[in-house]
C-alpha cells in the first residue's frame, strides 16, 4: 500500500512529507489436520497454530505469537508457523527476529512462497532492494498466481523509478484478482504520479468500492481532491482516513494543511502537532 502526503509551505510553517509505502504481508491460513501428516502430536501443533490464526482475527496478537510458538516447539518443523511468527515480529518492529523465522521456515520448505514475499518486504523495509527483489521474483517463479508477490514487486519497482514494470506488476496482480483493492490504490498512486489524475481517480474510487476501510485510498484520494480544488472533498476522505486508521500521521498532517488554507489555524495546529507526535512514535523523522 501506498499513500501521498502534501508536499507544500504554508507560510511559516513548513510541512514536508514523504509518501510511504505499506506493502503486503501474508500470513499461511488455516489448516484442517487432515492436510497434514498426523504423527505423534502433530494434531496438537496444528491445533495452536489454528488458534493463533484466531487470535490474529481477533487483534490479539500477544496471544497468537504464544500460539504460534507452542506449535514449534511440539513441530519444529512447521515452517508455516515460523512464518505466521515472523509476520508477528515484522509487524512488532523486531525485524532480526523477523528474519530468522523467514529463513528458518524456508529452510524447511523453499517452496513456501508467501515467506519468500514477507522477507522481501522485510529487505526492503531495512534498504536492501536487490535482496528484496529476489525474494519477490522467487515468490512469483513458485507462484506465477501470486498477486500478494506481483503487488509487493511493483511497489519495488515504482520506488526504484520504474514505472512501466510497477504498472506491469500491479496489472499482473489485478488480472490474478480483479478484486485486490491494494493493488488499485497502488496503481492509482503511480497514475497520479504519471499525470493522469483520472486514472488514478477511477482506481482509487475502485479500491474503497472493494475495501471501505483502506484509509491508504482515502489519504490518496483527498491528496488529489485537494489538488484538484475541491477541499471539501478532501477534507472528507482525510476525515475518513482518520476514522479508520487514528494513527496514520500524514492524513493528520493533510488535514491540518488544509485547515492552515482555510484560515482554521488552531485546527490546524492541533493537527500538526497530533502529526508530529505520531511520527515521533513510529520513527519517521520526516513530520518532526
Amino acid at each position: 500500500m501506498k499513500s501521498f502526503a502534501l508536499l507544500t509551505t504554508v507560510s511559516l510553517i513548513s510541512l514536508s512529507t514523504l509518501a510511504t509505502v505499506r506493502p503486503l504481508m501474508a500470513l499461511e491460513s488455516r489448516q484442517p489436520a487432515e492436510t497434514r501428516i498426523a504423527q505423534g502430536n502433530n494434531q496438537d501443533a496444528i491445533g495452536y497454530f489454528n488458534r493463533g490464526i484466531d487470535y490474529i482475527q481477533q487483534e490479539k496478537y500477544d496471544l497468537a505469537l504464544a500460539e504460534f510458538t507452542k506449535a514449534i516447539e511440539i513441530n519444529p518443523q512447521y515452517a508455516e508457523a515460523y512464518n505466521n511468527r515472523g509476520f508477528l515480529y515484522h509487524e512488532q518492529g523486531k525485524p532480526d527476529l523477523a528474519l530468522s523465522d523467514y529463513n528458518q521456515a524456508l529452510n524447511i520448505n523453499p517452496r513456501l512462497a508467501l515467506a519468500y514475499s514477507n522477507r522481501g518486504n522485510l529487505y526492503k523495509g531495512q534498504g536492501k532492494p536487490d535482496l528484496a527483489l529476489s525474494d519477490f521474483n522467487q515468490a512469483i517463479n513458485i507462484n506465477p498466481r501470486y498477486a500478494l508477490a506481483y503487488n509487493n514487486r511493483g511497489i519495488l519497482y515504482d520506488e526504484q523509478g520504474k514505472p512501466d514494470l510497477a504498472l506491469s506488476d500491479y496489472n499482473q496482480a489485478l488480472n490474478i484478482n480483479p478484486r485486490y483493492a491494494n493493488a488499485y490504490n497502488n496503481r492509482g498512486f503511480l497514475y497520479y504520479g504519471q499525470g493522469k489524475p483520472d486514472l488514478a481517480l477511477f482506481d482509487y474510487n475502485q479500491a474503497l468500492n472493494i475495501n471501505p476501510r483502506l484509509a491508504e485510498a482515502y489519504l490518496n484520494r483527498g491528496f488529489l481532491y485537494h489538488e484538484e480544488g475541491k477541499p471539501d472533498l478532501a477534507l472528507s476522505d482525510f476525515n475518513q482516513a482518520i476514522n479508520i486508521n487514528p494513527r496514520e500521521a500524514q492524513a493528520y498532517a493533510n488535514r491540518g494543511v488544509l485547515y492552515y488554507s482555510r484560515q482554521e489555524r488552531e485546527k490546524a495546529i492541533r493537527d500538526f502537532r497530533q502529526a508530529a507526535e505520531l511520527s515521533r512514535q513510529q520513527g519517521n523523522a520526516a513530520l518532526y
